[in-house]
């Protein structure tokens, strides 16, 4: 294993280290963390969860998602992400009509990213069922839905305006939320370097919908019917059998693991040592920002294995025997394959000073900064070659913050 383009560096200023990408973000659902931590069914799981976010979701409006995904971007950035995969299905008013602009919500998130200084991948999502039979959409779920021409008239107006800050890619929401037809449809008219991100098998209902509906598990249907290859980032992709843990490498698809998220839902854990095995790709991604850190994740995703198999330093490859090498390589080898991104010259820089790096070298620097707590080491953050956190600080900080809260008070 290589680690030239991740493995941290001792400079001058201190340790750097590559911008990290966080691959999937659903930017709204930052300002309900922490509220849906209340038992509302003895059986409580995603599922009833999902009802509270959309209670949340019908209450925002493009002012609002503005203010929230800015404070959410400057956060990520004071964590050390430096791009970010928005998976963006708030797209019409609460009551399914569009705005005057169609792309208004989408726009509000753009302009987000620009005023924390963000790489931003909008990918719109495609919505258009509420199940696997195709059953129309709910009420709560209307302010989501496209047709198919709709659906590709908002992404060619998207589409025309990236630059140097900005992608645009095609989020297909799930196989329950998007027809077979549908999804070739949208998939043949994509230009062809358009990233293609999808939510699947996350859950084991979800896998039993689609194996008595289309007769196969979800990502064995997918790799039979699409040419799955390393444009697709698959989000989650939990409960896999081992053929499609093996398949899902095979392509050159990426899988989106979200942990802390995974964790604070329930959905269950990846098979990371089946699929490091087997070659494939990964990064992270914080989904519903019950955390903004990928220190966080990495660890957790880590950890999880450790608790599943009873053993110790499993995210290894050969040519490392250390766990926070192998993980920083592994986000930094995924970022451009789904953000769309030849993002380099992106970096962070480590303080030097925190105690918790006194004596450290370049053999284990990386697993003491994954490894040690919970204290942010991220000093200095670089984008597009411009500054900005400076001393571990959003340089427009104060000025977000006081945005978000505005908003806070009109969502509460």
């Amino acid at each position: 294993m290589s680690t030239s383009t991740s493995r941290i560096q001792r400079t001058p200023e201190g340790w750097r280290a590559r911008g990290i990408a966080n691959l999937h973000s659903h930017a709204f659902q930052r300002a309900m963390a922490g509220m849906a931590e209340r038992q509302t069914n003895p059986e409580d799981s995603f599922w009833t969860w999902r009802e509270t976010m959309y209670r949340f979701a019908a209450r925002f409006d493009p002012d609002t998602l503005r203010a929230v995904a800015a404070q959410l971007y400057a956060e990520m950035l004071e964590a050390g992400y430096t791009s970010v995969c928005e998976f963006h299905y708030l797209h019409h008013a609460p009551d399914g009509r569009p705005y005057a602009d169609p792309a208004a919500m989408s726009r509000a998130l753009v302009a987000a990213a620009r005023d924390a200084g963000i790489r931003l991948t909008l990918l719109p999502v495609l919505y258009m069922t509420g199940g696997f039979d195709g059953r129309a959409l709910g009420e709560r779920q209307k302010r989501f839905g496209h047709d198919v021409d709709a659906y590709l008239r908002l992404f060619e107006s998207l589409h025309a305006g990236q630059d140097d800050s900005l992608r645009v890619g095609c989020a297909l929401h799930s196989l329950r939320a998007v027809p077979a037809d549908a999804m070739r449809e949208v998939i043949a008219a994509l230009p062809g370097d358009a990233r293609l991100h999808v939510h699947i098998a996350e859950q084991l209902g979800e896998v039993q919908d689609c194996l008595a509906i289309r007769g196969a598990r979800p990502v064995e249907w997918l790799l039979a019917s699409t040419d799955v290859d390393a444009r697709w980032t698959l989000v989650h992709a939990t409960h896999l059998t081992p053929e499609e843990t093996r398949g899902i490498a095979a392509s050159g698809a990426t899988v989106a693991i979200c942990p802390t998220t995974e964790a604070n839902l329930g959905d269950g854990l990846f098979p990371l040592r089946a699929y490091l095995d087997a070659g494939g790709a990964w990064g992270i991604g914080s989904d519903s920002h019950i955390s903004v850190s990928p220190v966080e994740e990495l660890r957790w995703l880590e950890y999880g294995q450790r608790l599943a198999t009873h053993h110790r330093n499993i995210a290894v490859r050969a040519g490392s025997t250390s766990v926070g090498e192998t993980l920083l390589h592994d986000v930094a080898a995924s970022g451009a394959r789904s953000t769309g991104f030849d993002a380099d010259g992106d970096h962070i820089v480590l303080d030097a000073a925190a105690p918790i790096l006194a004596g450290a070298t370049d053999d284990d620097v990386a697993d003491r900064w994954i490894f040690s707590g919970n204290r942010n080491m991220v000093r200095e953050v670089v984008v597009s070659g411009e500054r900005v956190v400076i001393d571990g600080h959003h340089r427009d900080r104060d000025a977000i913050a006081l945005r978000y809260a505005r908003a806070i008070d009109a969502l509460l």
